[in-house]
């Protein structure tokens, strides 16, 4: 059985190289999908454990703090270690993210250096030493998504006053390290921790609260409980306050890795199925071609059972083989993947590859090729070693003649073409299926990429995300609705919407709740069934809130805030990236009902025929005293998303890299299996007079009609279920509705160059028949 295998192996060496690149592609990709999936599961705990983070921070200006508070986390039930400390809190402050932006509006938390502390100690990855003491320490994200180095110099404005300091240091934090949860955390000496703390006075004094529990899980617990002990400690009624936890931390920052790892491990069962199929068609054309052989060695006593198990040793050998060399490759590979996590998460991760995610990458494929080349050589039990000897021809065995050359009209070229298409079926399926599936992922990649990276509108529904030109957060004291109608006449404001949010509880669940006077005037609407809040009564919840708590639309629902609770009446389903997909709508009427007076809201604005920072100029110009902050929002989002193209835009690379290489390998197999299996009837036509280029047109146009219409097929069903597809895979993630817009022009020009590059590939494959002449068949 093992020297069968071997003689099958050295006459078709080709054959099974281009085996062994599939399988070695599959396993890398695989790998690396399932090892990332695998590391992120715990990826966040073992980095809280590694940095003795907190699991729970709470911050406020000490002005609104109690001592209450702190009591409360100290003496909670499953807290191990709890921390306060005073820090420099700015509400709002202004930082370049990138060297050349204007500056990014976010809530900035300064802490001292050289201060003592047990949880969240400073721990540099990278130092500079400096002799001013004038440094700063930032986030690791800064590095890596933001390209600051030591020795680069970053300013942070605050009111107005710009203060520069020299970065001279790095570290990690997984929930201040990054603008994911709207806070970040830098830290000064000593020296330069007093200075700033008197330049921006009393107002910005401020104090953490840091808590390690017991049990991770917990983390979103103790922050409901806290804002059920404590209803006037939240955002709402105190401005500067802010808090997270590390599983809420853990849903954002986990979630874009591991979309990306789910795509790479999707692209990888493609390949894996694309392999599946070749190895059919090469049993299958095996059994045909060597079927005397077949009949020989059943005549010679080998049983069908041995002759099956030939075959499927020699497939299974290459599959584990290359599944094995792709595994190897993926350990190689996998430092520079964790780069890009490291890049979206803004933690190092320093995870290699693991033994069991390996073995069961190399497991599954090996299994698969097991199976399919068991069940594709099972035909060999019912073949009679009488027939086999025939060379499988049965007392009735004729095939239709569908393009009778004294009959059918057209070139001779192309007559000769369809019939050497229509000859073989299996073929036709295998290439067919093959460009199916192959740009049914390159549309898909491309689609993603052109929704991320090119018109970000469709993203942002998908996220939930509201885009306005401006964002203006309102003073502390100051109306709203006075502000908003100011805005309203000033020139250039097409519309201008209250929008905010605040934290509240439904039914034990934490929700980020968003607040609006005009929900229908926002560009994004995210409610993807019924409708959005009209009353004082009416509610709208996403999707996987309603699923979580099982409810729908028509029920009722309670709302707590503080120990204030109302009964809403929900009419509609929305979706949100944020807060893990947990979040509800409420109009200005409806949150009165469970805050009273609340004024301070933020105010969203959408311009015409002005520019952002004119409009910007003039707003603080009349209404600077209303103002506590104001922000180019497009600019924001914009520094904000350019890790995340580059993440796709690597993704969309890779499939398309071996989109083209596996349109490569298979009509190169496929046209010199065509080549082989014909070389009689192509030597008799050059003797009949036909030139090489002729016969290489035949060739090529008798694979053509099929790739043509498997690529089409692919483009058509990628333009259609692209959608379906990432709704599938964001579901756990909140998202429900995903409106990606396929670009028909764009899809449409990416299925012609996989046609014109498999015209191209074909007549070079073909070239080899200038090697048959009828000397050598005659000679032979």
């Amino acid at each position: 059985m093992l020297q069968l295998a071997a003689a099958n192996l050295k006459k078709s060496k080709s054959a099974a190289l281009f085996l062994f690149i599939l399988m070695l592609i599959a396993g890398l990709l695989l790998n690396i999908g399932l090892t990332a999936m695998s590391v992120m599961n715990h990826f966040y705990e073992n980095k809280v454990r590694e940095l003795r983070d907190p699991h729970v921070s709470i911050a406020m200006n000490s002005a609104s703090f109690k001592v209450a508070y702190g009591e409360f986390l100290a003496s909670y039930s499953g807290v191990r270690e709890m921390e306060t400390e005073q820090v420099i809190l700015l509400s709002t402050s202004t930082i370049p993210f990138y060297e050349n932006d204007s500056g990014f509006g976010i809530r900035t938390m300064l802490l001292n250096a050289d201060a003592a502390r047990s949880i969240a100690p400073v721990k540099l990855i990278e130092a500079a030493s400096t002799g001013s003491g004038e440094g700063i320490y930032v986030p690791y994200s800064w590095k890596v998504r933001n390209g600051y180095q030591l020795g680069d110099n970053l300013t942070i404005t605050y009111r107005g006053k710009a203060y520069t300091y020299r970065i001279t240091g790095v570290f990690e934090s997984t929930l201040m390290g990054s603008s994911r949860l709207n806070m970040l955390k830098f830290y000064l000496p000593d020296a330069a921790y007093r200075q700033f703390t008197r330049a921006v006075g009393p107002e910005a004094q401020g104090t953490l609260m840091s808590a390690i529990l017991s049990d991770n899980k917990q983390s979103g617990a103790v922050l409901k409980n806290y804002h059920r002990q404590f209803p006037h400690s939240n955002e709402v009624i105190i401005p500067s306050f802010w808090a997270a936890d590390t599983e809420t931390a853990k849903d954002g920052g986990a979630f874009i890795v591991n979309f990306i790892s789910m795509i790479l491990a999707a692209f990888a069962a493609v390949i894996v199925l694309v392999s599946l199929i070749v190895i059919a068609f090469r049993i299958w054309d095996s059994i045909e071609d060597g079927i005397a052989n077949i009949g020989v060695l059943q005549a010679m006593g080998y049983t069908s059972l041995q002759i099956i198990l030939s075959y499927v040793v020699q497939f299974s050998l290459i599959a584990l083989a290359g599944s094995a060399t792709g595994v190897v490759v993926s350990c190689t590979i996998l430092p520079a993947y964790g780069q890009v996590v490291s890049t979206l998460t803004g933690l190092i991760w320093r995870g290699g590859a693991i033994a069991g995610v390996s073995l069961t990458s190399i497991a599954t494929v090996a299994l698969l090729v097991c199976t399919v080349a068991l069940l594709s050589a099972a035909r060999i039990r019912r073949l009679h070693p009488a027939v086999a000897l025939r060379g499988g021809l049965m007392t009735h065995h004729f095939k239709r003649n569908f393009f009778p050359l004294d009959q059918t009209k057209g070139g001779l070229q192309w007559v000769h073409a369809c019939k050497a298409m229509m000859t073989n079926g299996r073929k036709n399926l295998l290439i067919g299926s093959i460009m199916a599936a192959i740009t049914f992922a390159s549309v898909f990649s491309v689609v993603l990429y052109s929704n991320i990276a090119g018109d970000k509108v469709a993203f942002y529904q998908v996220l939930g995300s509201e885009m306005p030109d401006v964002g203006i957060q309102v003073q502390t004291g100051k109306d709203s609705l006075q502000l908003l109608a100011g805005i309203r006449q000033m020139t250039g404001v097409s519309k201008a919407v209250i929008m905010d949010s605040i934290i509240m509880a439904i039914q034990g669940q934490i929700v980020n709740t968003e607040i609006s006077d005009q929900f229908e005037m926002l560009n994004n609407q995210t409610v993807y069934e019924g409708r959005y809040p009209l009353y004082d009564n009416e509610v709208a919840i996403t999707g996987g809130l309603a699923r979580l708590l099982g409810k729908t639309i028509g029920d009722s629902i309670k709302l707590e805030a503080g120990n204030t609770s109302y009964s809403f009446l929900i009419t509609g389903l929305s979706q949100s990236f944020s807060a893990g997909g947990k979040g509800a709508s409420l109009t200005l009427s409806g949150v009165h009902h469970l805050i009273p007076g609340l004024k301070e809201m933020s105010v969203n604005v959408y311009l015409k025929g002005v520019s952002k920072s004119d409009f910007i100029q003039n707003v603080k110009a009349e209404y600077g005293d209303m103002i506590w902050s104001v922000t180019n929002v497009d600019e924001s989002q914009e520094s904000g998303m350019q890790v995340y193209n580059s993440a796709v835009f690597a993704v969309m690379t890779i499939i398309l890299a071996i989109t083209v290489l596996v349109v490569v390998l298979i009509l190169y197999l496929v046209i010199r299996t065509a080549v082989l299996k014909r070389r009689r009837e192509l030597g008799i036509l050059q003797a009949a007079g036909y030139t090489t280029f002729q016969l290489m047109t035949q060739v090529t146009l008798s694979i053509m009609p099929i790739a043509i219409v498997g690529i089409i097929c692919g483009g058509v069903l990628g333009g259609l279920y692209t959608n379906v597809i990432l709704e599938l895979l964001l579901t756990d993630a909140g998202i429900f509705k995903v409106r990606f817009v396929v670009h028909v022009p764009l899809v449409a020009f990416l299925c012609m160059a996989i046609i014109a590059l498999s015209f191209l590939v074909s007549l070079l494959a073909a070239y080899r028949i200038r090697k048959i002449t009828p000397y050598c068949l005659i000679t032979e």
